[in-house]
């Protein structure tokens, strides 16, 4: 577990994160699963867009000082190739480390792309198909692209409607952005909770909890 991890929801926060799950889902059927990365993809597209951009920018600046000024620019060969390697590589580093520059350069439609991806893939991987009823649940939160994605399964979709879950992400991104991401958590798997209660995803005789009562958290 990295230490971002640790920081953002420390252990009292994933025991509080636990308990939400397990009292939700004694209301209901629904198997909810949270699950974290700090983010979808690595988005090298972005770093080259970014290490571009800036190399441009330089090309241009050198360009309109050789047009417009008075003082004369001759640099050597070496020099020019070291300024544009320079300049690629400031670029491209301050595309790595600055999210929303890399959010910038990646653009909003390959984010959305790669974070649906990874959520089915960490759907899979976590198999909240293998329910008794297919009522399991994913709530996804990748936290570089400042994305949420809830998927539910096949028993959960047929009486859920998309805005249901609107509603859910709205609930997680509102508490992300004022800095509680635990409590995010918590009012999101409480509020799915009161949602398959109203639409009768009951729990049945012998219920029990099929999939681990815990937060999940990946690097990517």
């Amino acid at each position: 577990m990295s230490k971002y991890f640790t920081r953002l929801f420390s252990e009292q926060d994933r025991a509080a994160i636990a308990q939400a799950i397990a009292q939700a889902e004694g209301r209901t059927a629904g198997e909810i699963v949270p699950y974290v990365v700090e983010q979808s993809d690595d988005y090298e597209i972005a770093l080259w867009r970014g290490g571009m951009f800036v190399l441009l920018l330089v090309i241009t600046a050198l360009l309109l000082v050789r047009l417009y000024s008075s003082h004369w620019l001759n640099l050597p060969f070496l020099s020019t190739a070291v300024l544009v390697l320079a300049a690629q590589g400031t670029g491209m580093l301050a595309t790595h480390f600055l999210p929303p520059v890399r959010r910038f350069f990646a653009g909003a439609n390959l984010i959305e792309q790669r974070v649906n991806q990874r959520a089915a893939v960490a759907f899979l991987n976590e198999e909240i198909f293998r329910t008794r009823d297919r009522t399991g649940i994913l709530i996804f939160l990748s936290l570089l692209e400042r994305k949420v994605v809830v998927l539910g399964d096949a028993g959960i979709n047929a009486k859920v409607e998309q805005r249901d879950w609107d509603e859910v992400v709205r609930l997680i991104t509102e508490g992300m952005r004022a800095g509680t991401p635990a409590q995010a958590l918590i009012t999101a798997i409480k509020k799915c909770g009161e949602l398959l209660e109203r639409k009768g995803v009951s729990p049945r005789p012998g219920d029990t909890s099929e999939l681990a009562d815990k937060l999940r958290f990946a690097d990517r």
